[in-house]
């Protein structure tokens, strides 16, 4: 008998396929049809930090009354955080998988009480999807300081897993799932998806670049999965960014992932890609004589195979090498 089960932050998935935060988990009736596609897990539809400070931002613009402007931005964050926390209670009565809230934040001071309101409504976890990129030509390690600052403030008010979403943009990424470790973090999302920036020539603007993953994206997904799994063994990590088909979920568990996270798939192809990767999964497993998840997860990271130096940048010479 086939079992897909696998343990991710703490918690027991039914499959390691879990719907990642965006626009597919924004209101419970799609979230209780996610479910019944046969997802593993969902990761709720992030409230923005960011979006909030425009959307006050842009009320108070031309305003004759300054002394508002603390009042309103009270409110709108109110607001928004009522109607996050209403998502939540709505799609914890409708479903019975895991249900994790995402929290897009750049500061730990503005979401602490949030945090706990989330644990109160009833989430299983809270993913903290940090989006920041480091522009201080005098500083080196405030993203980093950032991150264990976020992570530490919200374990100290929650009792439920906390998992951060994390960037490729780091130096020594092994180092930093290392002191987020140390700081007890439960999981790790290997990555979050920047904003993407384009040029457009005629109108000389900056715009919006692509916004789904491609097949391309996998590789950096794969390679640190696998790195980080054999050096950092305690931390369960979701793969995200670049995953499009079963093929790429079962490299993502060989490398060492407890979990998968799917968005653009799930876009391009309809919840149907749900049960269709499952299945391919589920044979693939009864092809190679496995029973379980565990039977493979991480049987090629970084400490299980025989040259890790496959991981790493100095093999990129000898691979070209042999093409003419």
């Amino acid at each position: 008998m086939i079992s897909l089960h696998t343990k991710y932050a703490g918690l027991n998935l039914k499959n390691p396929i879990i719907v990642g935060s965006s626009g597919l988990t924004n209101n419970a009736k799609k979230n209780k049809e996610l479910e019944k596609a046969g997802a593993g897990a969902i990761v709720l539809k992030s409230l923005f930090e960011e979006q909030i400070e425009m959307m006050s931002d842009n009320m108070l613009e031309g305003t004759d009354y300054p002394e508002a402007g603390d009042y309103i931005r009270n409110y709108i964050k109110s607001d928004q955080v009522s109607d996050y926390l209403n998502l939540i209670r709505e799609t914890k009565k409708s479903c019975s998988i895991p249900v994790i809230a995402s929290i897009n934040c750049y500061r730990a001071s503005a979401w602490i009480d949030f945090a706990k309101q989330i644990e109160t409504s009833g989430a299983d976890a809270i993913e903290l999807n940090i989006l920041s990129i480091s522009t201080d030509i005098h500083s080196n390690n405030h993203l980093l300081d950032s991150y264990i600052q976020i992570l530490s403030r919200t374990k100290s008010v929650v009792k439920i897993p906390v998992i951060i979403k994390m960037t490729k943009t780091f130096e020594n990424i092994p180092y930093v799932v290392y002191r987020l470790f140390e700081n007890e973090v439960d999981a790790i999302v290997m990555f979050n998806k920047f904003y993407q920036p384009d040029i457009n020539i005629h109108s000389l603007q900056i715009v919006s670049g692509h916004v789904f993953s491609s097949s391309a994206d996998i590789s950096d997904t794969l390679r640190w999965t696998g790195i980080v799994s054999g050096l950092v063994p305690q931390v369960d990590i979701a793969c995200s960014t670049g995953i499009l088909d079963w093929e790429d979920g079962v490299k993502c568990l060989l490398a060492g992932a407890s979990a998968i996270q799917l968005a653009t798939a799930i876009y391009q192809h309809g919840n149907q890609i749900i049960p269709q990767m499952i299945q391919s999964i589920e044979e693939w497993m009864t092809s190679m004589n496995y029973k379980t998840i565990a039977d493979f997860k991480g049987k090629l990271n970084y400490s299980n195979i025989s040259n890790p130096q496959m991981y790493e940048r100095s093999q990129f010479m000898k691979y070209f090498s042999n093409r003419d």
